[in-house]
């Protein structure tokens, strides 16, 4: 009897839906993994995104048939059982199934004790979503922007999501009707980003409803995706999805990226797919103990982003979601992470470094201080290499 964590046990389940054109470029020697895992799948079903959740990884059985789990992991995952939702795409999966238990990748979706440990300061939804939220789906807290949480649905769970409340619970969070009455209400609203769960796990077509419905409100001017899907799932980014979304510009998408490890031929390429058709990307990366608090891992991930043109956006200090502290650096760290990189690269490199504020206070820049001392005639400034400058006042 399969022993599942937070799914239906989903078994291997050949796709024979309409196939899309796909042109994602595929390292043919990852089909070992294929063959021995999954035997009965083709090359073709690989490359389809529908495939890769139908045949996602949300049971124990199928995870240590794939994955090389140790003693502890795997008691671990016995005693947790359906107290926390697992969710892996087969792509992922082959990214870390010969990968030990320390490396960065593996660390960020099996699941692990810790998260039950529940730590000071830490909140089930620390920010405090609940209270902007206007209507269900809708959450209002800048002046003129709103958060659409159009899905619970993803790829891949993220063992640190700060919306793991919601993820995975297979209920209607959205109600999209009042979400666009209280849009064109409010003509304060010209900046529009929709994420969940992951948009970009929709079909084309409802995903094209959306994105119709908001830019035909006039005040609307710019609408984003949050995603992680072109990281664990890039066999989504298809010819037929980038046309669609093409059609809505101007549109932004912000990427999910977590180590340099992800940058794979695959992901990379649908990257460029998606920037060809002129949208601009940026990257959201979360500070993650043991995963890439290092500057020169994330150095190393930022300049891998800029060649594929994805823009390093936001670095997010971790939220201390109920069971994170594992996952938590000190703020003072990422400081000094940032330190690292001004200066020692190119300023497209450089994330913003923020905390989404606990209790609602929105996302606030956290940097060293440069801006030192002043006196009547100059401001004294401290460079990246520490040598204090004189910038002359306005008289």
């Amino acid at each position: 009897m399969r022993k599942t964590i937070g799914f239906a046990s989903i078994r291997t389940i050949p796709f024979s839906g309409k196939e899309t054109k796909q042109p994602v470029v595929i390292d043919f020697k990852r089909f070992n993994f294929l063959k021995t895992h999954f035997p009965k799948t083709s090359r073709k079903d690989w490359k389809s995104w529908q495939w890769q959740i139908q045949n996602s990884i949300s049971d124990l059985e199928k995870l240590e048939e794939i994955i090389k789990l140790n003693t502890r992991e795997k008691a671990e995952l016995q005693q947790l059982n359906v107290k926390l939702p697992l969710r892996i795409t087969p792509y992922y999966a082959n990214l870390i199934a010969n990968l030990g238990s320390d490396h960065p990748l593996r660390k960020t979706v099996i699941p692990s004790t810790n998260e039950l440990k529940m730590s000071f300061g830490e909140a089930t939804g620390p920010l405090h979503e609940e209270d902007d939220k206007k209507v269900p789906g809708l959450v209002h807290r800048y002046p003129d922007r709103v958060l659409v949480l159009l899905t619970d649905f993803c790829a891949t769970n993220c063992r640190y999501c700060t919306r793991s409340r919601l993820v995975g619970l297979e209920r209607t969070v959205c109600n999209f009707e009042k979400v666009l009455d209280y849009i064109k209400e409010h003509k304060e609203i010209r900046d529009v980003l929709l994420s969940g769960g992951d948009p970009l796990t929709l079909s084309d077509a409802k995903l094209e409803y959306y994105l119709q419905k908001i830019r035909a409100i006039g005040h609307v001017e710019m609408i984003r995706i949050g995603t992680k899907v072109p990281v664990v799932l890039p066999q989504r980014i298809t010819t037929q999805l980038v046309n669609m979304l093409k059609k809505y510009h101007p549109l932004y998408i912000s990427i999910h990226f977590t180590h340099p490890a992800e940058l794979t031929t695959e992901t990379q390429n649908a990257c460029r797919m998606l920037a060809d058709a002129g949208i601009p990307l940026g990257s959201q990366t979360v500070l993650l103990k043991n995963v890439n608090d290092s500057a020169d891992t994330l150095k190393k991930l930022f300049h891998e982003l800029l060649k594929v043109r994805v823009k390093p956006y936001y670095l997010y200090q971790c939220d201390p979601i109920s069971g994170s502290a594992h996952f938590r650096t000190t703020v003072h760290k990422g400081i000094q992470i940032m330190e690292k990189l001004r200066g020692y690269t190119s300023g497209y490199a450089i994330p913003t470094y923020v905390i989404d504020a606990p209790g609602g206070g929105g996302k606030i820049p956290v940097q060293s201080k440069y801006l030192i001392d002043e006196n009547a005639d100059y401001i004294f400034l401290k460079n990246y290499e520490k040598k204090i400058f004189a910038y002359p006042k306005l008289k």
